[in-house]
């Protein structure tokens, strides 16, 4: 038996917290430490962490109906965020100290204000992120960062020094770098890691502390180091999912049963969230500002500081806004890109045009497709994915 399970220790603890993931916040919680939802990637892990608060990250449930978020939201907006609204209103999230929320997507503003006012939290903090990466929305965003961290020393009654914070970007930092090892593991033909297991060790990370997170990720390197050969088997196609938030494995399981190996992937759950560092050797307020608005590449956001110029050509403007993603296709060899959206997510719906064109100018077969988050939408989209792989083309 000893023998049968080694080498997933670290991948079988991932599955746990992914299929349980309050339990470890809520143990915490009993032990007095303060537990912190936000929503999207744009609060700053680094502030609540140098206060040793807690930061969870607040996700949907593809498996539950939507019963109760009818109430505050209409049901033509994002459905993953009407299923956070739900589980919060099913009392979810009831083990919540306070929620910082942030300006991800008009929908997401809304969302985050109705939260506060169906729920009553009793910390609420909202960070209206600029859409653009200028110096002026720079500066901006650092003034926020600034007045979060002094609205945590009032809620916790604690003055953090200087230290404190850079302890916290260099742990935050390790994740990070974790992280990226991890994805690394994913450039070998085929990857040691299915592109299921990234998911749920994403997940699992974002619901706990940083440092048990960096724990669980070394134990995860470590037993893929140690496996022989049980990985995913080796297929033609080596895909890149692009898009919407994936915090659940249906969609990239039902790609991999149908024999593709999902290798990259872009979306706030996976690389989006954790590639970009911050700087060390910058003013702390201003690297988290640029780290978290400037580096995060998301449709959210326009990353030009001429934003009313006039661009020669539509292939320079596609070049400045989807380059990262070439990079990706080249490093983990790329054979085809799958585009997914979530039903009414206006951002990456807006982005998809202009990333098909960028796609079909560099040859890289590409599909979009779109779902409402939710395992029994997975069925209908299997043959077009299917019939996508078999052609070898853009569908």
């Amino acid at each position: 038996m000893e023998k049968e399970t080694k080498g997933v220790k670290g991948l079988l603890e991932a599955a746990d917290i992914y299929a349980n993931r309050a339990q470890r916040a809520k143990e915490l919680k009993a032990e007095g430490k303060k537990i912190m939802g936000y929503f999207c990637i744009y609060p700053v892990l680094e502030i609540m962490t140098a206060f040793d608060i807690m930061p969870f990250r607040i996700l949907g449930d593809m498996n539950e109906t939507i019963t109760m978020a009818d109430s505050c939201l209409p049901t033509i907006v994002c459905p993953f965020i009407r299923s956070t609204m739900d589980l919060g209103l099913k009392k979810r999230y009831d083990f919540f100290d306070g929620i910082v929320m942030s300006h991800s997507c008009e929908v997401g503003e809304k969302a985050a204000h109705i939260w506060r006012t169906y729920m009553e939290p009793k910390y609420f903090h909202f960070l209206d992120v600029p859409h653009t990466t200028n110096h002026p929305a720079l500066t901006q965003f650092s003034n926020q960062l600034w007045e979060f961290q002094k609205s945590l020393e009032e809620f916790t009654g604690e003055n953090i020094p200087e230290d404190k914070l850079n302890e916290a970007i260099v742990l935050c930092n390790h994740q990070r770098r974790l992280v990226q090892n991890i994805y690394e593991l994913r450039k070998l033909d085929p990857p040691l890691l299915s592109g299921s297991d990234i998911i749920r060790i994403m997940v699992a990370i974002m619901s706990l502390p940083v440092a048990e997170g960096n724990q669980l990720l070394k134990e995860v390197i470590d037993d893929i180091q140690q496996l022989e050969k049980k990985t995913p088997a080796k297929t033609p196609h080596r895909l890149l999912v692009w898009g919407s938030i994936l915090d659940n494995i249906a969609l990239v399981d039902m790609i991999e049963d149908i024999g593709a190996n999902v290798v990259m992937d872009d979306n706030c759950v996976g690389s989006r969230a954790y590639f970009p560092m911050v700087n060390t050797n910058a003013s702390q307020l201003e690297a988290l500002s640029t780290r978290y608005l400037k580096e995060i590449k998301c449709p959210r956001t326009f990353p030009r500081s001429d934003l009313f110029s006039v661009k020669k050509d539509h292939l320079e403007d596609l070049e400045l806004r989807f380059s990262y993603i070439k990079d990706y296709i080249e490093n983990w060899n790329v054979t085809g890109v799958v585009l997914q959206s979530i039903r009414y997510c206006d951002i990456h719906g807006y982005d998809t045009p202009g990333l098909i064109d960028y796609l079909d100018h560099l040859g890289v077969p590409n599909i979009y497709v779109e779902h409402d988050y939710s395992e029994i939408a997975m069925a209908q989209l299997r043959t077009r994915i299917q019939a996508f792989l078999e052609l070898g083309k853009h569908s």
